[in-house]
């Protein structure tokens, strides 16, 4: 494993950077979301930034993450633990989470309260209850190219790429004459394979398209016109 060519693709989807992991339920949030998401590694002993600092006590920070995953997560996740020594004697310890198929997974914030979340972007976002269903009826993508797309989810990448850079719920329930329900089942599944990002920073959130979903929308475009 090339340390340095994982750091520098930066934080994203299946990528997470900790400085250390201080408590389970810090650490819990992101497991599950990797988990419920596409999988991926958290990388402990590195900055945001992408500076490497090592950890201090790797059989501390295994102690830690494996009481996170095993009481802190329902159902429980198993990890992968691979220490890595940098040149200048530095220790990363890169924790693999596997894609889940026993979805939705929660993570416990405080006594009694759970909370499931996904990995969007490079940033953990709490699910509803509706976005637990869908996660309950995901099975894992073999990669996102095998993903087919029907006319609903071409037409709101066909809506982002020609008319707005983003797009509500609310916007597309009226594009594609759906009741809200589908249409955000149909908006999280996207943002799940990776083709819509979710924002949720201003009142109302919204939808933007990845590039792998624009290239992808491309793609079907280019093949239609054939």
């Amino acid at each position: 494993m090339d340390l340095r060519v994982l750091i520098d693709r930066g934080e994203g989807e299946r990528l997470e950077f900790k400085k250390k992991t201080t408590h389970p339920t810090r650490i819990a949030r992101t497991l599950a979301s990797l988990a419920n998401t596409h999988g991926g590694r958290v990388l402990v002993g590195v900055e945001d930034d992408g500076r490497i600092v090592g950890v201090r006590d790797a059989e501390e920070e295994m102690f830690v993450l494996r009481d996170a995953a095993a009481h802190y997560v329902d159902p429980p996740l198993t990890l992968a633990f691979h220490e890595v020594e940098t040149e200048a004697g530095l220790i990363v310890l890169v924790v693999s989470v596997s894609e889940s198929h026993t979805k939705p997974h929660r993570a416990q914030m405080a006594p009694g309260e759970w909370r499931s979340y996904v990995r969007v972007h490079n940033e953990s976002v709490q699910a509803s209850s509706l976005t637990e269903k869908v996660l309950a009826h995901e099975q894992p993508e073999a990669s996102f190219e095998n993903l087919p797309l029907n006319k609903d989810e071409l037409r709101v990448l066909d809506y982002l790429q020609h008319t707005q850079p983003r797009i509500t719920v609310a916007q597309y329930t009226k594009l594609i004459n759906v009741s809200r329900r589908r249409a955000y089942r149909t908006l999280i599944k996207l943002v799940l394979h990776g083709y819509l990002r979710y924002h949720d920073k201003e009142k109302e959130p919204y939808y933007t398209a990845d590039s792998n979903g624009l290239n992808e929308f491309r793609r079907y475009a280019a093949k239609a016109a054939d």
